[in-house]
């Protein structure tokens, strides 16, 4: 099976990712803003647990731990034009583009001071201003979106792309397949990153989907490019993303990549079951052998570019920051009564003409 992103404009040395343009020119204050990133995200995820499982928040949670070089990966590779949309695991993801733990922390405990003014919960976490636009509940419905932001980067002639995140269970619902019959015809700058943890829900790759190879090899049908990626090297996240950010930047053409990957905890925090489909063993074997933040660690450990203290002085400085977050979210206020009819219908809440009359004028 060869990966149809394997030209000689786009080689890269597989046995050192290192040696990638994109990531020979990241400084060592770089590397290490990375590593602070996905620190931040698993003290996040730890901190909201507890806080979960205390019965302080309401609705699903849905963990990241075990993910984060994907979102971080693909979120420091972001420009002033790419954009950013994902499905109902999407705390990560914020925070990697830039969102605080406070406004996302808030919005678990239903506060308006939380980043969807406490009407979104988990599922929903939105920053327009970071390009990043969520947070869907709807699985694979996000997919349509991400190819709808790629269409506006196009039609407004800017060099930039949509990054589609979902998990491997959205790739059998029909959205993401005429997602990618539309951006395969339209030549659209989107890359649909499938986040493949092997388990969907709770049913394991082999008993729920049939493919050939792997799940990205369908993008074949659509005469979309494809690639394989191994998620827990954050160097191979970096290189071979951004092939497809070139290539939705230079080229405007869309592409579909697989991220290998594994959730250290179940789908969401009431999954009583994630340790029965799942072996325990297997489970632990990943903690111990393929944990992003403990690999990333060690590998700027022998490059020098950390020591243990460094180490330990980031991971401090996440936690305090989590518990700060709780703090903020606990201080807010509820939204009020009458705010659920708001942030229904931007023409009503903005008292636009077609808010008013009803009517709508579709100008250029």
């Amino acid at each position: 099976m060869k990966p149809s992103v394997a030209d000689p404009e786009h080689h890269i040395d597989p046995t050192d990712f290192a040696q990638a343009a994109i990531n020979k020119s990241l400084t060592p204050e770089t590397k290490i803003r990375l590593l602070r990133d996905m620190i931040r995200i698993r003290r996040f995820e730890e901190t909201a647990g507890k806080h979960y499982n205390a019965g302080k928040m309401g609705g699903f949670l849905h963990r990241y731990d075990g993910q984060e070089s994907i979102a971080v990966g693909c979120a420091s590779l972001m420009g002033a034009h790419d954009h950013m949309i994902t499905a109902y695991r999407n705390h990560g993801h914020a925070l990697s583009v830039g969102m605080s733990m406070e406004e996302c922390m808030a919005e678990l405990f239903g506060r308006a001071t939380g980043c969807s003014k406490g009407k979104g919960g988990s599922m929903h976490f939105f920053a327009p201003d970071k390009n990043y636009w969520g947070g869907h509940g709807i699985v694979g419905g996000q997919s349509p979106l991400g190819a709808g932001l790629a269409y506006y980067v196009k039609y407004k002639g800017l060099k930039g792309s949509c990054m589609c995140f979902m998990g491997d269970g959205a790739v059998n619902q029909g959205a993401y397949h005429e997602s990618l019959n539309l951006a395969g015809l339209f030549d659209l700058p989107v890359i649909y990153v499938i986040e493949n943890n092997g388990y969907s829900m709770g049913t394991s790759q082999a008993r729920s989907s049939v493919y050939k190879n792997c799940l990205a090899y369908r993008a074949d049908g659509y005469d979309i490019v494809w690639d394989l990626i191994n998620g827990w090297d954050l160097y191979e996240v970096r290189a071979k993303m951004q092939i497809a950010v070139q290539r939705a930047h230079e080229e405007s053409r869309p592409t579909v990549v697989e991220i290998n990957t594994y959730r250290h905890y179940g789908h969401s925090v009431a999954d009583s079951k994630a340790k029965v489909y799942r072996p325990e063993d297997e489970i632990e074997r990943f903690k111990q052998q393929n944990d992003p933040i403990q690999l990333w660690r060690n590998r700027l450990m022998e490059e020098g570019v950390i020591t243990e203290a460094i180490y330990h002085e980031l991971d401090k400085a996440a936690k305090a920051e989590a518990v700060a977050s709780v703090d903020f979210a606990e201080a807010s206020a509820y939204p009020e009564f009458e705010d659920i009819t708001k942030d229904v219908y931007f023409e009503v809440d903005e008292f636009t003409e077609a808010g008013r009359t009803g009517r709508h004028f579709f100008n250029d």
